[in-house]
């Protein structure tokens, strides 16, 4: 991808960069009057008939592609745009192939220069509600975002309004729930991600595909949120690396104290060592709420006058079962891959 190439009758508008974009290059484009972002995927590169290679390694790589393919096709179906909480989605607009290299293109989105922790409580509110709005959309449809820190995030401000809301982007790693990538392929942020992820990823053997449920995205959630009120992501243990490897070694994260009591317990409970044991995220959203709704105007993590201390209740509620109902169709019929029992 080049400034000035056409892709599938998008013009390549800007410098394509790899800023924070891992195996991909990303720039802006236009297409009939409209500005998009579009991302090329270094990997995987679909083999064509002259590509280099045994015929056992273009096999190989047709089905790499096949596996990649279905995944992007799997969580398109699973999300649909015209769903009352999708408005804050950034899903799919167009998702092709061009000689080896596969592109997707989203709604470009004017990200605002802000800081959440200096917003007052109410607008902070906005901010987690929107975000707890697209996960538990994703969550309800069985999907696991996979990738969740503050990258993924945009804090966006909509003309003529004095809030921000959030705009969850980059669905490229998620994955049905219980269905993750193989362990050496699955994505995810050491800051960010859940324990059950990284014993995962560690190859532990207590640690399964099915563990990787929705609770991944409840763990990288209340660490957002703390960054939101305070700055900065929890403190934990020293010894360990991350947060995941030190609530994996029974290590509890050391949430800021002007938070209050009341805040510890409820991101406790979102970063419990136990998957099953977290709050769905609607819940936890509507315990962070009751809390951000009596801190008033106050400036952020500063704890209320004590009128007496009101205990949090969290309810925990079963896992998102998956119901796919897509409007997105992935069309690469120009250039078949191979069936599934042809690999």
């Amino acid at each position: 991808m080049r400034m000035g190439q056409i892709l599938n009758g998008y013009e390549v508008v800007t410098r394509p960069t790899n800023a924070d974009a891992g195996k991909c290059i990303w720039a802006f484009a236009r297409k009939d009057g409209e500005e998009f972002f579009i991302k090329e995927y270094l990997d995987p590169k679909r083999p064509r008939p002259d590509s280099m290679g045994s015929v056992a390694d273009k096999k190989r790589r047709h089905a790499e592609c096949r596996r990649f393919e279905l995944r992007q096709q799997r969580v398109a179906d699973a999300l649909r745009g015209d769903h009352p909480k999708a408005g804050n989605l950034v899903l799919t607009r167009d998702f092709f192939v061009d000689g080896t290299r596969y592109y997707k293109v989203t709604e470009r989105i004017a990200a605002a220069d802000v800081r959440p922790h200096e917003l007052d409580a109410t607008r902070q509110l906005v901010l987690v509600r929107t975000l707890a709005d697209s996960l538990s959309l994703l969550h309800e449809n069985g999907i696991v975002h996979g990738d969740l820190k503050p990258e993924n995030v945009l804090l966006h401000q909509p003309e003529g309004s004095k809030l921000h809301i959030a705009k969850l982007i980059d669905f490229d790693d998620a994955y049905p729930v219980g269905d993750p990538p193989p362990r050496t392929v699955v994505a995810g942020n050491p800051l960010y991600g859940a324990p059950e992820w990284l014993g995962y990823v560690r190859s532990e053997p207590t640690f399964r595909q099915a563990d990787l449920t929705g609770a991944v995205d409840v763990f990288a959630f209340a660490l957002l949120v703390h960054t939101y009120l305070t700055g900065a992501p929890p403190e934990h243990d020293p010894r360990h690396e991350s947060p995941a490897a030190a609530v994996l070694a029974g290590s509890r994260l050391r949430w800021d104290h002007a938070l209050g009591g009341d805040w510890h317990e409820v991101l406790d409970a979102m970063t419990d060592g136990v998957p099953t044991a977290r709050p769905d995220v609607s819940a936890a959203a509507a315990t962070i709420g009751g809390l951000l709704g009596r801190s008033g105007d106050r400036p952020p993590g500063r704890p209320a006058p004590a009128r007496g201390r009101s205990r949090v209740r969290i309810n925990l509620t079963g896992r998102a079962d998956v119901r796919p109902r897509g409007r997105l169709r992935i069309n690469l019929s120009s250039s078949p891959l191979p069936d599934e029992g042809n690999r």
